[in-house]
């Protein structure tokens, strides 16, 4: 069975940065692997996802059609596609015998996967299915700040506790 690694950090952490180092290493490493697109609002992304939710959900029609403003739209695209999740986990487990892991960018609004139900429907759903994992990732340069830092901490906390899954800290852009 494949490990699901949900990316998971603060807008403008390098969650999609990592993802597109581990695609490059998976791929050098010729490791298989699958790539999943929870980020709804991202323009690129400088990886070829499997699964990408901007196939199955237009945000700037969410946010038209329910009158939200960025942040409210990304949230509902992330519960409409939750609803079909399963769809997803279809599409893992036909091919999970020959993956090494599954992969999974997330947006920046961390309160996904703190508080919203699709969150735990996405977390929950991989974690009945295969091992998983939350990677945590940290922007270096911020955590100079110590509120920033233990606000860091705070959420990836908040984050082990409500999923209950292993989670990884990954401290980015050590080399700025």
């Amino acid at each position: 069975r494949p490990v699901a690694c949900i990316v998971l950090g603060m807008a403008g952490s390098g969650k999609t940065t990592l993802m597109q180092r581990l695609n490059s290493h998976l791929h050098e490493a010729k490791r298989p692997y699958y790539l999943i697109n929870l980020d709804p609002a991202v323009l690129d992304t400088p990886f070829g996802a499997n699964i990408d939710i901007r196939d199955t959900v237009n945000y700037k029609e969410v946010m038209k059609q329910y009158s939200l403003g960025p942040n409210g739209g990304i949230l509902t695209s992330l519960n409409l596609f939750a609803t079909k999740f399963h769809e997803v986990l279809g599409l893992v487990e036909a091919r999970a015998e020959e993956l090494d892991f599954v992969l999974l960018d997330t947006p920046g609004q961390i309160e996904i996967f703190t508080w919203s139900a699709s969150g735990a429907i996405i977390s929950e759903s991989l974690a009945a299915s295969m091992p998983t994992v939350v990677v945590y990732v940290v922007d270096t340069p911020r955590c100079s700040s110590a509120v920033t830092f233990m606000s860091n901490m705070l959420y990836a906390c908040s984050i082990l506790y409500k999923t209950k899954l292993p989670l990884l800290l990954v401290f980015n852009k050590t080399d700025v």
